[in-house]
C-alpha cells in the first residue's frame, strides 16, 4: 500500500491532531498503550512458560536421563550385559547404571524422608559437579563413609558439611525375633543446589558401592539411566533395545516418567496464549473506536478533500495508515516492554515481595527457586504478526465509512 505525498501528510496530521482535538488524541493514546500491555503479557507469559519447561526439562533428564531400563521386581542382577547392549545401541551415548531407594534420615533429633541414589561419582560429576555450594565432590569416594547431600535437605536437617547423619533401611538382617532396620551413619561431604525443590530437599549422593552395602543388594542394582542424542525421539532410538532385554526389564522414557507434569504445563501454556490473546483484542477494539471517533470529527474535511479530488481508494489509505501505525507502535512498544521486564525479571518478583509482604515464589510449590525465562523467537513473530493483523483488520470499518462519505450531503447546509 502506497501512499501520496498528500495522504502521507494528512495521515501524519491526523496522528498529531490539533488543540481542538486532545480527546481524540487521548483516546488513540490509550489504544497505542493498549495494544503495547497486551503484547508485553503474552510475551512475558509464554517466555516465562517456555522457561518453566526448558529448565524443568533440562534440570529433570540431567539427573533422570532419557529414559532408564529397570526391572519389575527392582533389582537388576545381570545389568553389566544390558549396559553393553545399550552402549552398542545406535543413538544412545550413555548408559549408567544406578540404584534409588526411598529411605529416612536422621540429625540432631531431625528426621526427613529422602532418595539414596548410588551412582559411579564420575557419571554425575557433569550434573552436580558445579551444583556444589559446599564441600567438595571429590571427598565422597566408595568406603569413605561420605555422602552429598541437597541444600534443601541439608537446611531441613540443620546439617552442614562434616556432619554425621543416619540413614535408616527397614529391610535389614532378619533374626530369629523379626526382621532388624539397618542404620548406618555417614558424614556430609558436599551440599549441591540443583535448582529443583524436591530434588534438593530428598536428594542423597552416595558411591554405587555404599549403597549396595546400605541396601544388601550384592552385586545387582536398581536401574540403568539413559541417554540419546535427541530426546524428543527416544521411543524410536530404543526401540531396538527393547526387544532384547531380558523378561522382567522394561524402558521407560522420561514422557511417561513425567508425562502429568509436561502435559499440564502444554495445557497451561495453550490456555494462557488464548486468554491473553483477548488482550490484544480489547486493544484492537480501542483503535476501532479512535478512528470511528476521528472519522466522525472529520467528516466536514473528508467532504473537501473529495471535492477536491481526493479518490475513495485515497481515504481508506489514509485511515487504514493510520489505524496500522497505532497498532505498529504499541506492537513494538510492547516488545521492548516485555523484553525489558524479562530481563529484570527476577529483581521485578523481589520488589513485589517487599512491597507485599508475601512470598510470591515459593520453591516448593512452583519446583524452581527463580523464576526462568526462554524467549520463543516464533512465538514473538507469531504474536507481533497477530498484532498487526488484529490492527490492520481494526482499521477497516472506519476507512470505508470515511471513503463512503458523500461530500454534497455533508456540504449542502454550508
Amino acid at each position: 500500500m502506497i501512499l501520496s505525498r498528500y495522504e502521507r501528510m494528512i495521515a501524519r496530521r491526523y496522528l498529531l491532531p490539533g488543540k481542538g482535538e486532545a480527546f481524540i488524541f487521548l483516546v488513540a493514546s490509550i489504544s497505542l498503550v493498549a495494544v503495547m500491555l497486551g503484547v508485553a503479557a503474552l510475551v512475558i507469559v509464554m517466555s516465562v512458560m517456555n522457561g518453566f519447561r526448558a529448565e524443568l526439562f533440562d534440570k529433570i533428564v540431567g539427573l533422570n536421563g532419557h529414559a532408564v531400563i529397570q526391572s519389575v521386581g527392582g533389582r537388576l542382577p545381570d545389568w553389566q550385559d544390558i549396559v553393553r547392549q545399550a552402549r552398542a545401541t545406535p543413538g544412545v551415548t550413555s548408559a549408567v547404571p544406578l540404584i534409588e531407594q526411598p529411605l529416612a534420615a536422621t540429625y540432631n533429633g531431625r528426621a526427613e524422608a529422602v532418595l539414596v541414589r548410588g551412582v559411579r561419582m564420575n557419571d554425575v560429576q557433569d550434573v552436580i559437579g558445579k551444583k556444589i555450594v559446599m564441600g567438595s565432590l571429590a571427598s565422597v569416594t566408595p568406603g569413605s563413609g561420605r555422602i552429598a547431600i541437597g541444600s534443601r535437605l541439608a537446611e531441613a536437617l540443620g546439617a552442614t558439611v562434616g556432619s554425621e547423619i543416619q540413614l535408616f533401611n527397614p529391610q535389614g538382617q532378619t533374626t530369629p525375633f523379626g526382621t532388624v532396620p539397618r542404620i548406618v551413619n555417614y558424614r556430609v561431604g558436599a551440599i549441591f543446589e540443583i535448582g529443583l525443590y524436591d530434588y534438593d530437599k530428598q536428594f542423597v549422593m552416595m558411591p554405587i558401592q555404599d549403597a549396595q552395602t546400605l541396601l544388601l543388594m550384592g552385586d545387582a542394582i536398581g536401574m540403568i539411566e539413559l541417554q540419546t542424542v535427541d530426546a524428543d525421539r527416544v521411543g524410536p532410538i530404543l526401540a531396538p533395545l527393547a526387544d532384547k532385554l531380558p523378561p522382567g526389564a522394561i524402558i521407560q522414557d522420561w514422557r511417561s516418567m513425567n508425562a502429568q507434569l509436561f502435559q499440564a504445563l502444554e495445557v497451561e501454556r495453550v490456555a494462557m496464549f488464548t486468554v491473553l490473546s483477548i488482550i490484544i483484542l480489547v486493544a484492537v477494539f480501542n483503535i476501532l473506536s479512535s478512528l470511528i471517533m476521528l472519522v466522525r470529527a472529520k467528516t466536514r474535511d473528508i467532504a473537501i478533500l473529495r471535492t477536491m479530488g481526493a479518490t475513495r481508494a485515497g481515504m481508506m489509505r489514509i485511515f487504514v495508515t493510520v489505524g496500522t501505525i497505532i497498532g505498529a507502535l504499541g506492537t513494538v512498544a510492547g516488545l521492548i516492554l516485555g523484553a525489558v521486564f524479562l530481563f529484570y525479571r527476577q529483581a521485578v518478583v523481589n520488589f513485589v515481595q517487599f512491597v507485599t509482604g508475601q512470598n510470591l515464589w515459593d520453591p516448593s510449590i512452583r519446583y524452581l527457586t527463580e523464576l526462568p525465562s526462554k524467549p520463543d523467537p516464533v512465538e514473538i513473530v507469531v504474536i507481533t504478526v497477530m498484532a498487526l493483523g488484529f490492527s490492520f483488520l481494526a482499521t477497516l470499518y472506519p476507512a470505508w465509512k470515511a471513503a463512503s462519505t458523500d461530500p454534497v450531503q455533508v456540504l449542502r447546509y454550508e
